[in-house]
């Protein structure tokens, strides 16, 4: 049998202890809303924001495949040697999916080099995501599009570099819309940036949006391979001596 995907979500796991609304929602927090959405041969561990090393710690990074990561309202409080830590093992491999807000977060920036910046509003509007990469393995088992009845608004222009893929392109009732299915590569890491998400609606329990993340994952884990070796290099031929006039 196969060694199961190891997923670790990360979460602030912030508003769901100081907004009613919001733990009304997700009462044993986004972060187990999300990772009890994927099914399948996964490891799932959650870490959260105030735990110590925000739960990153070299060890569980070491055994995390794929790091999920959603935060929001306290961006500047992850530790710069976290997001070191972090950025280090996605160059070596590890897969990473941000979610929604995580946009603004200091990996995903990190990894960008952009502001990752965007239009942004919240006025209970309906969005459609549109699948335009029908054959791509992220959106396996989803239709023509994903409809929520009520989500955030975000809007372009969004200040990423060029995607690798666009894969899902949302419209919103309000009239914008935005490239919310993204792939990029980095070192050897694959990256998804996802979407939806707010943390005042139900977003995490869509099945086709935990469908997505899941496939996300999917997508993401390490191919199993030698590392590549950098540094100076011996031939694999002989070179032959050059005569010189």
């Amino acid at each position: 049998m196969d060694q199961p995907i190891r997923v670790t979500v990360w979460n602030e796991f912030r508003h769901e202890q100081t907004n009613e609304k919001v733990r009304s929602i997700y009462p044993e927090g986004i972060h187990r809303a999300i990772g009890e959405g994927i099914s399948g041969n996964f490891e799932i561990g959650y870490a959260t924001l105030d735990e110590p090393e925000h739960g990153l710690t070299e060890e569980r990074l070491r055994s995390t495949d794929v790091l999920i990561w959603w935060g929001h309202k306290a961006h500047k409080e992850v530790s710069d040697e976290i997001v070191d830590r972090v950025q280090k093992r996605v160059l070596e491999g590890m897969g990473l999916i941000v979610l929604h807000s995580g946009h603004f977060s200091k990996i995903f920036k990190k990894l960008m080099g952009t502001t990752c910046n965007l239009k942004w509003r919240e006025a209970d509007e309906k969005e459609r995501l549109w699948v335009i990469s029908p054959g791509h393995p992220i959106v396996e088992g989803i239709g023509e599009y994903i409809e929520l009845e009520q989500e955030e608004m975000y809007g372009e222009h969004f200040e990423i570099p060029q995607p690798d893929e666009v894969i899902l392109v949302s419209w919103f009732e309000g009239g914008e819309v935005f490239r919310s299915g993204c792939t990029f590569h980095r070192g050897q890491g694959k990256i998804f940036y996802f979407r939806p998400g707010h943390e005042t609606y139900p977003t995490y329990y869509n099945p086709q949006v935990r469908r997505v993340i899941q496939n996300g994952v999917l997508w993401a884990a390490p191919t199993r391979r030698e590392t590549p070796v950098y540094g100076n290099y011996k031939p694999l031929e002989p070179i032959k001596a050059k005569q010189h006039s």
